[in-house]
């Protein structure tokens, strides 16, 4: 599998990128993931990087984008925190990756029973996670089909909740980030959200 290059950045179309994304979990989830040479993508990328895409997940274990989209290094950007939300830095770091460095798609990437998520429907206070859950409540306030069980013992709703997080979540791109939000008015990027279902390993991308 070799490094893109910034031709490729440069020819891509945000679509593509998502067609590249779409295609590498596809791979994934059939277990027909591209040969790397890791070493040899280490010594090609020394001298710089072209990264198509900037990707925000969770620190999941089981959520690494690298993996789930069967890229090589170089290839994406991947920014990872509990429940995927959104601060000054991250966006910074998704401003730096398209603006800077030419990604042509943000992707918000939730996943099925994610523990931030859980936190946030049990209203989890402890240290520093108090702050983080808080940024996910409004996605549980936002779900309004059920009505009991509406906590981490209920599956739907943790998972419904997710949804609704990563549409939160784009919404606050787009609503504190200029850059990003003037760029993909030019169509120099898309954002846009997907799912990982833990469960089966494939991913759903969200129509904008």
């Amino acid at each position: 599998m070799r490094l893109h290059s910034i031709i490729d950045q440069n020819t891509l179309t945000p679509q593509d990128a998502i067609e590249i994304l779409k295609a590498g979990n596809l791979r994934f989830v059939k277990n027909l993931q591209k040969h790397k040479d890791l070493l040899e993508q280490v010594n090609k990328s020394k001298n710089g990087q072209f990264p198509f895409a900037t990707i925000l997940s969770c620190i999941d274990s089981r959520t690494s984008a690298e993996l789930i989209f069967d890229q090589g290094l170089g290839d994406i950007f991947s920014i990872r925190v509990a429940g995927n939300v959104i601060n000054e830095d991250i966006l910074g770091s998704m401003e730096f990756g398209a603006k800077l460095s030419g990604a042509k798609v943000v992707v918000i990437l939730g996943h099925t029973n994610c523990g931030g998520i859980k936190g946030a429907c049990d209203n989890v206070e402890l240290g520093h996670l108090t702050g983080l859950v808080n940024k996910i409540k409004p996605a549980v306030t936002q779900e309004t089909t059920i009505k009991e069980n509406r906590n981490s013992t209920n599956p739907e709703f943790v998972n419904k909740v997710s949804e609704l997080n990563v549409f939160h979540v784009i919404k606050e791109v787009r609503t504190r980030s200029e850059i990003l939000r003037d760029m993909e008015k030019d169509g120099k990027i898309i954002i846009c959200g997907a799912m990982y279902d833990v469960n089966t390993g494939e991913v759903v991308f969200y129509e904008n």
